[in-house]
């Protein structure tokens, strides 16, 4: 497929704010998948593509966090080949598996995600690691390993879902996103050679929004290092907010 100079500067636009606000808590899919569908890819074609194009962004952002020193390689490194391979263990099921009979218990678990963190109003607040224990450290990790088969299969609400993780294991919210971040790239990159080997990605369109997701992503990166946690907590909730109502939406149009 081709593309025309006024679809580029969509792509463009789209993706650096999509870049932005995922490079913080995740949930940029919100604005890049509808920009790609807007432009002319087909549902399918547009999550391969914003794979490519977020797998630019991530790297973005995880290389900003970890020289911030928000990203516990020690901690996270043993996960990613496991992750790699469940996400594209997720990204070849979805062809077998319709991937909308998740979206009812998405929008649970998203709810009850945001009533948790709208609560308690200390959780990833305090700016000190909480002891991480056996029991805390295993239920969070089953966790993550799920979200990435999850984020290969189906994919909203990916990154509020591995901030929580992260958190719930004892992490405050910037270095629970930063080491979301890695995770998620690890996750899009598995997908990513998933689509690609099937052909469904769009390679003009997602280099082109890759490459504002970059300098959105290291934007959105440096914007929540110097805001700090605070901030981030409540860019978390305003975007599970949102994905909830993303959610809600398809699920009854698509009824």
């Amino acid at each position: 497929m081709e593309l025309d100079l006024m679809d580029g500067i969509l792509l463009i636009f789209f993706g650096f704010f999509g870049s932005f606000i995922n490079a913080i808590v995740g949930g940029g899919a919100l604005i890049t998948l509808p920009a790609l569908m807007f432009v002319g890819l087909s549902p399918a074609s547009a999550i391969a593509t914003n794979k490519l194009a977020a797998s630019m962004g991530n790297l973005t952002s995880s290389l900003t966090f970890f020289k911030a020193g928000k990203i516990d390689l020690k901690l996270i490194g043993p996960l990613l080949p496991f992750v790699f391979l469940l996400s594209m263990l997720g990204a070849w099921t979805v062809h077998l598996i319709d991937a909308e009979i998740l979206r009812p218990l998405i929008i649970v678990m998203l709810i009850l995600v945001l009533i948790y963190t709208w609560l308690k109003k200390d959780f990833g607040q305090d700016g000190k690691e909480k002891e991480i224990t056996k029991k805390r450290k295993m239920i969070s990790i089953i966790c993550i390993l799920t979200i990435g088969f999850y984020d290969g299969f189906f994919g909203p609400g990916v990154g509020s879902f591995l901030i929580f993780a992260f958190v719930l294991m004892g992490l405050d919210f910037l270095k629970a996103s930063g080491n979301a971040k890695l995770i998620n790239l690890t996750s899009n990159l598995a997908a990513l050679s998933m689509f690609l080997y099937l052909g469904q990605v769009q390679l003009i369109y997602g280099l082109v929004m890759g490459l504002s997701m970059i300098i959105g992503a290291y934007t959105g990166s440096r914007f929540a290092l110097s805001k700090g946690i605070t901030f981030v907590r409540i860019v978390f909730i305003v975007t599970t907010i949102l994905l909830i109502s993303k959610n809600i939406y398809d699920f009854f149009n698509m009824a």
